[in-house]
């Protein structure tokens, strides 16, 4: 009886390891080298996708329904940008051809989730999602006719509106139906309302911590105070916390603010921080920013301002003229030893703060990912390929985990993941947006598959495909 069950199970094996020999996946790509920052993973290997997910990862060849070829080049989760202005295919385009397989806007949000979500499902090249956005709720709150119930991502929030106690209570309430429609987090651009109370911010960020949700805030001028601000709200709430776009932020402090966020972590504080790799920002000339001051504030001139309508550089009579109607400017503030310091840092995450569609538009909307990977990697060597690609990927998944357990499945190339893939040529890999000529695709991304579904091709979008998602909030 022994030997007969001995046989039996050999034939069982054999039977197991042939079916497995047997399987043909919807897709193979073939031999490319794969990083996986979780794992470690850097080698070559052979990918079976089978419906959304990564089915197999094998030194072995697989068979596909069809195989792509990827040898010598990086075989990487798709790109995770959690600042995005521009959400609609005119800006996925460019996104795609930059890595990226999910955009979500975070920083703003929307006042409406569900209509958010509505207007984008199957019409998305990426994976998509935002924040409930608080500047603009607290003008509902007020009963405010300026704004639209769906408007989000608007840079124009008054700025002179204070709340009251009851109108704070009833901004909170709506936020918290956002939050259980599945918004992301709370968006807090307090940079743009300065006349909120320190009241008012306290309470949200009490709220956040009540509903186990990040903040995602623009800080107030003044650089490290601001920052100092920010960290206290969510040190003394508990509130996990994400400052957006530390670079511009924080000016010739970035060497002071990333130390204190990184003591704030090392004390156990849930703070996060993210970086564009520019050196000049973007926004509306008609917002809070350009209040008397903001010269001072931002250490800059006239002659420091691009309008993006025409690509021209303001003067006082301009800057006036163009103030009164609004419109978006390029904000030539920076240093490049700023950047860099903030680049290198080990906790900060890569986003692109991505400007809605525009011909001259900042170029970070077109090429952040790309420049990262082309001008700090292999240029200039500020950072391992394996580094950036975990602030590109595992890291704004992991900063997403705790109320999206969707992204605990993305950002990473494992067996039974989403697979979001982006393929590039680490060779030749780079941006080509530039301030000057404006918008256009980042040059070395070969493919890009979403939920599975290849949107580029060789370089080439594919035409009238939309695996784009929704990623969505979940309370416990």
């Amino acid at each position: 009886m022994s030997k007969l069950m001995h046989c039996l199970w050999i034939s069982a094996f054999l039977l197991i390891c042939s079916c497995n020999q047997n399987e043909v996946y919807d897709i193979v790509l073939s031999e490319g080298t794969v990083y996986d920052p979780e794992s470690g993973l850097q080698e070559e290997m052979n990918i079976g996708i089978q419906g959304d997910r990564i089915a197999k990862l094998s030194k072995e060849s697989l068979q596909g329904r069809r195989t792509i070829s990827v040898k010598g080049l990086v075989v990487s989760p798709g790109f995770i940008d959690l600042h995005v202005h521009g959400t609609t295919i005119m800006e996925n385009q460019f996104q795609v051809h930059d890595g990226v397989t999910t955009a979500l806007d975070l920083e703003f949000g929307a006042t409406s989730i569900q209509e958010f979500i509505q207007q984008r499902t199957g019409h998305s090249l990426v994976n998509f999602g935002a924040s409930a956005a608080y500047g603009l709720l607290r003008m509902q709150a007020l009963n405010d006719s300026v704004i639209s119930k769906n408007s989000e991502s608007s840079i124009q929030v008054p700025a002179d509106l204070r709340l009251d106690t009851m109108a704070i209570e009833r901004a909170k309430t709506l936020v918290r139906k956002q939050i259980e429609n599945g918004a992301l987090g709370i968006g807090v651009p307090i940079g743009y309302f300065p006349s909120a109370s320190r009241r008012e911010t306290y309470e949200i960020y009490k709220l956040a911590h009540e509903l186990k949700v990040p903040i995602f805030t623009h800080i107030r001028m003044g650089k490290a105070l601001a920052v100092q601000q920010v960290l206290a709200d969510a040190m003394t709430t508990g509130a996990s916390l994400h400052i957006v776009h530390i670079n511009s932020s924080s000016g010739e402090e970035i060497d002071l603010t990333l130390e204190m966020i990184q003591n704030a972590r090392q004390k156990g504080f849930d703070i996060t921080t993210e970086v564009y790799p520019y050196t000049a920002g973007s926004t509306d000339l008609a917002s809070a920013i350009f209040q008397p001051g903001w010269q001072e504030n931002l250490g800059i001139t006239y002659r420091d301002l691009q309008w993006v309508e025409t690509g021209e550089r303001l003067t006082e009579e301009t800057f006036n003229q163009y103030r009164k109607t609004g419109g978006i400017v390029i904000v030539h503030q920076m240093q490049p030893p700023w950047i860099k310091t903030a680049i290198q840092s080990p906790f900060t995450l890569i986003a692109s703060d991505g400007m809605k569609y525009s011909r001259l538009a900042h170029p970070r909307t077109a090429g952040t990912f790309s420049r990262v990977l082309g001008k700090y990697v292999r240029d200039e060597q500020v950072l391992t390929l394996m580094e950036a690609l975990t602030k590109m990927t595992l890291m704004p998944a992991k900063r997403l985990e705790s109320i999206a357990p969707d992204m605990k499945k993305r950002g990473r190339i494992q067996e039974g993941c989403y697979a979001d893939i982006t393929v590039f040529d680490p060779a030749i890999i780079i941006d080509k947006a530039t301030f000057d000529e404006g918008l256009k695709f980042s040059e070395g991304i070969s493919f890009v598959i979403v939920n599975g579904m290849v949107v580029l091709e060789n370089g080439n979008l594919v035409d009238k495909v939309f695996p784009g998602r929704a990623i969505l909030s979940q309370l416990p």
